[in-house]
Order: structure tokens, then C-alpha cells, then sequence
């Protein structure tokens, strides 16, 4: 099976920017921050559980590499840079992390780059697994008001995670919860060494708000830059910085 997504064209000549959103969002969370890169062909991907790949899933990393391998050859996508937040951010460093032909770089937001310990690993696993009962039994008003309570989102206004809580509650329970399975950081390895190692160029983005991003970040061996005036979700927060900064990254590469 491919992923869902939407095209929108650019210049001969230049490489393609491959989107890949949050969890709970969609191929629309980046469109705001590419539509101002139009010198770019750029593929906004729906996750599977997600979107119009509601229907699609994976039983881990491995297998969501060879999906997204699979779904950029159908595009015939041979030159591209893959740009993730979050979820789509840790999919993207995985990715990355395969040496796929064709890749330019990688530009992640606020992505993780894997637990270093089995305590921290189990304790994600009992927290994931919390999360996805709830994503499988509750009203998704309700998990989400909750979710969006935690610490990472800190520093989004009531305003803010109101909206939030009313787009995200338009997904579908199971395959949200089959997503967060399959992708937890419970089973997502440590790519730090491999991120290290790389032969591509690796761009890091976080919100100066974020605290445990930014702490994050500063262990990585990659190019970092901090959006102003944001948190976790910072292409969503300040897009207009967001893209200034992906437009300066790659005009450099």
C-alpha cells in the first residue's frame, strides 16, 4: 500500500520537499509553511492511521520506511528532502537512517531521537499504552483536552488548545491508537549514533519555548535552529519564522 497525500508543483529543477506531520494531524498541518517554498515540488504525506490513509497500518518503523519508500516512487520522487514534526519527525530520522536513495537532507521539528534506557523505555510503554485505551474507548474531545495538557504543550494558550482539541477530535479513535502502538518511543531505537554517522545534511528545528526539545537538541550532531516566539508545535505557532528558516536551509544546501 502507498500513503495518502497532496501534490503541489514547483520549478523544474529543484528537489522535492516531503512533508510528514504530527501525530493526530494530517497532509494540511504543513501546507501554510510550504506554500511559501513555491520554487519547491512538495508532497504533504497523511501518516497512515491518519488523513486519507485513515485506513492504512503498520505494525512498526520498518515497515512505515517501506511504505514511505514505496509511496515516493509512485510519485516518481527521486530527489527529495524529508521535513517531519514530531511523529513525522522521528519517521523522517528513521528513514533517514536507511540511506534511501534519492534523500538530500533531513529537516526535523521537535522530533525525538529515541530513549537511551530500558527504565525510560518501559516507562513510556505504560504511558502509551494509558493513551491508547483512551484513544480506543473515550470521546476524543476528552483525550485530547487531556493530552494537550502535557508539559510539552505548555506553552500553548487556552485559545490555542482549544482549537487544537477541536480539530484534532475530527480523527478516528482506533487507528489513532493503532499509530501510537506502532510508533512509540518504547520501540523506536536510539538514533543518535546513526544520525551521527549520516551522509546527509541534518537540520533540527524547535519552538524557544519548547524546554525538552531544546534540550534534546543540543544532543544532536545536527544544525539547530531556534524558532521564536513558540512551543512544541512550531510551524503551527509561527509559521511565518518556520518557513523563513526551511527557506535559508535550503537555499545554503
Amino acid at each position: 500500500m502507498i500513503l495518502s497525500g497532496v501534490q503541489q508543483a514547483g520549478k523544474p529543477g529543484y528537489p522535492w520537499l516531503v512533508f510528514l506531520h504530527g501525530f493526530s494531524g494530517d497532509c494540511r498541518e504543513w501546507q501554510v509553511v510550504g506554500e511559501k517554498l513555491s520554487n519547491y515540488p512538495r508532497l504533504y504525506l497523511d501518516l497512515p492511521g491518519h488523513g486519507g490513509s485513515g485506513n492504512i497500518g503498520v505494525s512498526g518503523f520498518n515497515e512505515m520506511s517501506n511504505m514511505l519508500t514505496r509511496t515516493l516512487l509512485s510519485y516518481n520522487i527521486l530527489n527529495f528532502w524529508l521535513i517531519g514534526y514530531s511523529l513525522g519527525g522521528r519517521v523522517a530520522m528513521f528513514h533517514a537512517c536507511q540511506q534511501p536513495q534519492g534523500l538530500q537532507g533531513v529537516i526535523v521539528e521537535g522530533g525525538h531521537p529515541g530513549l537511551q534506557d530500558d527504565e525510560e523505555r518501559n516507562r513510556r510503554r505504560v504511558s502509551d499504552r494509558r493513551w491508547e485505551q483512551r484513544f480506543r474507548t473515550e470521546p476524543l474531545d476528552k483525550v485530547f483536552a487531556d493530552w494537550y495538557q502535557q508539559p510539552v504543550f505548555a506553552s500553548l494558550t487556552d485559545t490555542q488548545r482549544e482549537a487544537l482539541v477541536t480539530l484534532r477530535s475530527q480523527n478516528n479513535g482506533m487507528t489513532l491508537a493503532m499509530m501510537l502502538e506502532a510508533t512509540s518511543l518504547a520501540v523506536q531505537p536510539d538514533l543518535r549514533a546513526a544520525l551521527s554517522a549520516r551522509n546527509f545534511p541534518f537540520e533540527y528545528l524547535y519552538g524557544e519555548h519548547d524546554d525538552k526539545f531544546t534540550a534534546l537538541a543540543a544532543e544532536l550532531n545536527a544544525v539547530r535552529h531556534a524558532i521564536p516566539n513558540a512551543g512544541h508545535n512550531a510551524h503551527r505557532e509561527n509559521p511565518g519564522a518556520v518557513a523563513a528558516c526551511l527557506a535559508q536551509i535550503l537555499r545554503l544546501r
